[in-house]
């Protein structure tokens, strides 16, 4: 998966118009757009909007998801080379704050 997102974030980094601090804060701004999205197919798949209905299918309600996760994966590698690093050692705190003795043990670091 990391691979993946390095050459995304390589992808979209060469493409950026604006860059530096600028365009880290644009990445960080650009999950309140995608988190949006979900929220839009979520009441599209609910039909909530009386006056459109139901617009939206829970398989977009999922790819809505997956994209929220791509980009803050992404803005996370353009904060830090050390991404995965740095969400590994987040996901070990959380799983042992959340789980306790029954945590899975962290991945061994990626080299």
């Amino acid at each position: 998966m990391w691979d993946t997102v390095d050459a995304l974030w390589a992808s979209l980094e060469a493409r950026q118009p604006v860059g530096g601090r600028e365009g880290l804060l644009l990445a960080v701004l650009k999950l309140s757009e995608e988190v949006g999205e979900t929220a839009q197919a979520v009441i599209g798949a609910t039909g909530q909007n009386p006056r459109k209905g139901t617009t939206h299918s829970w398989d977009d309600v999922q790819a809505e998801l997956c994209d929220v996760v791509f980009t803050a994966l992404i803005a996370l590698r353009t904060l830090t080379p050390d991404a995965r690093e740095v969400f590994a050692r987040h996901l070990d705190r959380v799983a042992r704050r959340t789980l306790g003795p029954t945590a899975p043990p962290p991945p061994p670091e990626a080299s």
